[in-house]
């Protein structure tokens, strides 16, 4: 997967973290009995997200197309953490994509701050996903 060059990078378990000032990538991986679908990211994700994300608004879920195949999508708005120096908080524009093959399911995450003009550096990061 591309990645911007020069973002700092951290990891736990099956969570990767990319990030530079006020936008992130984040991918995690998970074994999975089935595909995710609308349907699915409505009833399970969404609200588990309800409660994690801090003013979670705006869902909307979609099948999209990428490189590596089809892929939902979840878009919706959200307040950034705290900054650790100056304790400002952005509201940001996140896009969820959940990526599935044979069993094993991967979420790539984008945010930035609403407005911004992310549109093709994601679509760079969201299709240069590859499975190994």
């Amino acid at each position: 997967m591309k990645v911007p060059e020069g973002w700092a990078r951290t990891g736990h378990g099956p969570v990767t973290e990319f990030r530079d000032k006020l936008n992130s990538i984040r991918i995690s991986a998970v074994s999975v009995s089935s595909a995710p679908t609308a349907g699915s990211v409505k009833t399970d994700v969404i609200p588990q997200l309800k409660r994690q994300v801090s003013k979670f608004s705006g869902p909307k879920v979609s099948a999209v197309s990428r490189h590596a195949g089809p892929v939902v999508l979840l878009t919706y708005k959200a307040d950034s953490a705290a900054d650790p120096v100056t304790g400002k908080v952005v509201r940001d524009a996140v896009e969820r994509y959940a990526f599935y093959r044979q069993g094993h399911e991967v979420d790539l995450t984008l945010s930035g701050p609403v407005n911004a003009d992310n549109v093709d550096p994601w679509r760079i990061v969201s299709d240069s996903f590859a499975w190994k």
